[in-house]
């Protein structure tokens, strides 16, 4: 008897979602691992600009591993993780510098343009990714990353977090989901590879909530995305808010997030590439409940299984 041959998806593989693995296999053509940098940037919903104390949410030591420090240089950051990584990867030889810590788009462009070539500089690196907001980007800075752009790879990552302007408020962002299109519809109007992240589970949003809003995330010109689980870290406001009020918060077990999961992925845009599908952090940042030690290989396994079973893929669902 033959074989049953695989199915191939419109994104080139037999994945029964559009991984971010394989996408650096399509662009690239080998593993490239990212390297994390910590280069001293602050948001303006930190400093007062906007408003003060951050995100509810935010704890950035939860993700941030032991080399990343604004202490040291850019070029020692990444040097060591590359050193790390080439430890625990050993299929990577070429790395991307994330800019990960915070707004890395909040400072004069010529700031900028040195901590992002100083990175460049670094042998093996082949590309920067930024993480940062939304309201931190200009016409002046988005020229000058399109530039950079035509000689190695670039990306810029928003933290957009929800489409619901009332959950955006509640979290202390400072803007609203009308700027976080702005942003990203400029950045791609450049040619620019653009992402986005979003929390799932945020208090005030229920589960019709966020299936609806993969409309809003299916609009926007994203080339990747990265979907979180609600996490409460120590801290930060949230978590004086959910100690003083945990009726307002709801979590995911985590099996049933790898169901509710699936149900955004059969609705999400099939070209859209996927990041990650969930956070982790160590158990020592985490207040109320958490998934203990699954890592982020196991989750990877047990999503695959589910939608395997169900029979669905990434997009079956969409609408376009």
């Amino acid at each position: 008897m033959e074989p049953k041959e695989d199915k191939i998806y419109v994104w080139g593989d037999s994945r029964r979602f559009n991984s971010y693995a394989g996408y650096f296999r399509r662009l690239f053509g080998e593993r490239v691992q990212k390297v994390t940098i910590d280069a001293g940037f602050t948001c303006p919903n930190r400093d007062g600009t906007v408003s003060r104390g951050g995100c509810t949410y935010c704890n950035n030591d939860a993700f941030n591993p032991s080399y990343c420090t604004s202490l040291k240089s850019v070029r020692t950051q990444i040097e060591e993780g590359i050193e790390f990584h080439a430890a625990r990867y050993r299929r990577a030889d070429s790395f991307l510098a994330y800019f990960q810590a915070y707004s890395n788009t909040y400072k004069p462009l010529d700031e900028l343009k040195t901590l992002y070539e100083e990175a460049l500089s670094v042998p093996r690196v082949v590309g920067i990714v930024i993480g940062t907001r939304p309201d931190c980007v200009d016409e002046a800075k988005l020229d000058y990353l399109a530039g950079l752009s035509e000689r190695c790879h670039v990306v810029v990552e928003y933290g957009i977090e929800s489409v619901y302007d009332d959950t955006l408020r509640r979290i202390n962002r400072g803007h609203t989901f009308e700027c976080s299109r702005r942003a990203v519809e400029m950045t791609a109007e450049r040619k620019i590879h653009v992402g986005a992240h979003f929390i799932l589970g945020l208090p005030g949003e229920s589960r019709d909530d966020m299936l609806r809003s993969v409309g809003e995330i299916n609009s926007l010109p994203l080339d990747t995305v990265k979907f979180h689980q609600l996490q409460v870290f120590r801290g930060t406001m949230m978590e004086r808010d959910y100690m003083a009020h945990p009726d307002r918060y709801t979590f995911f077990e985590c099996d049933e997030y790898i169901d509710f999961f699936c149900e955004i992925l059969m609705r999400l845009r099939p070209d859209i590439v996927v990041e990650r599908f969930a956070g982790e952090a160590p158990p020592r940042f985490h207040i109320g409940p958490s998934w203990g030690l699954i890592r982020n290989n196991t989750l990877i396994t047990m999503l695959e299984k589910r939608l395997e079973e169900r029979d669905v893929w990434q997009g079956c669902m969409y609408e376009g």
